[in-house]
């Protein structure tokens, strides 16, 4: 099993980034939230040439009947919760990975451990049935794990609403509200202060 590679990155996509190992590119699958990180870190663009700074990524690897891909991850929290969530019947790699892209992992968390499956089903392809079962063979190993609140859970889904109405990508407008306080709960203001930081990356 592949747990870990240092390396360089080569690409960046939207789904996936290549890792540079030893004369090897590896094609990663990356929740956004990942390939926002390394981004971010190695200011890197997808047309560019590969990186000269090394980087050290958490893998999965996904073995099936046709192909083995692994998945990436900066974070060990991201791929803790990755982990819970594939071993659940009915939820595969590509799903996980489109839950984690859709906040940041300690509201995905909060999500589950409180119950809100419209939470989930945000993602393509997951009704209610399999929210519903997400939570319920979750729900208590992420509160034995403590450190689950859901006191701004509502905030941020119903302030993510209002940014992706007004026009803003998913990605940037979870970014946004990821990098406000957590202690300011009220959805207006929190809505006018991540507007403030979109409109400043413009």
């Amino acid at each position: 099993m592949i747990s870990e590679l240092r390396g360089q990155i080569g690409r960046l996509g939207e789904r996936d980034f290549t890792l540079l190992v030893g004369g090897v590119g590896f094609k990663i699958f990356a929740s956004q939230a990942t390939l926002a990180t390394l981004t971010r870190a190695l200011g890197h663009s997808s047309t560019g040439k590969p990186s000269d700074i090394p980087v050290q990524v958490l893998t999965h690897l996904a073995v099936r009947e046709d192909a083995l891909e692994l998945y990436g991850f900066i974070d060990p929290n991201e791929r803790d919760l990755f982990l819970l969530l594939i071993s659940v019947s009915g939820i595969g790699p590509k799903s996980a990975l489109a839950i984690l892209s859709l906040a940041p992992v300690k509201t995905l968390r909060e999500a589950i451990a409180s119950g809100q499956t419209e939470y989930l089903t945000r993602v393509s392809g997951i009704g209610k049935k399999s929210a519903g079962k997400i939570i319920v063979e979750l729900k208590d190993k992420l509160l034995e794990l403590g450190e689950v609140e859901d006191g701004a859970l509502n905030q941020d889904a119903d302030a993510l609403d209002a940014l992706i109405s007004l026009g803003y990508q998913r990605r940037e407008a979870r970014e946004a509200l990821q990098s406000l306080p957590r202690e300011d709960t009220d959805v207006a203001e929190r809505v006018k202060a991540a507007l403030k930081i979109l409109g400043q990356s413009r």
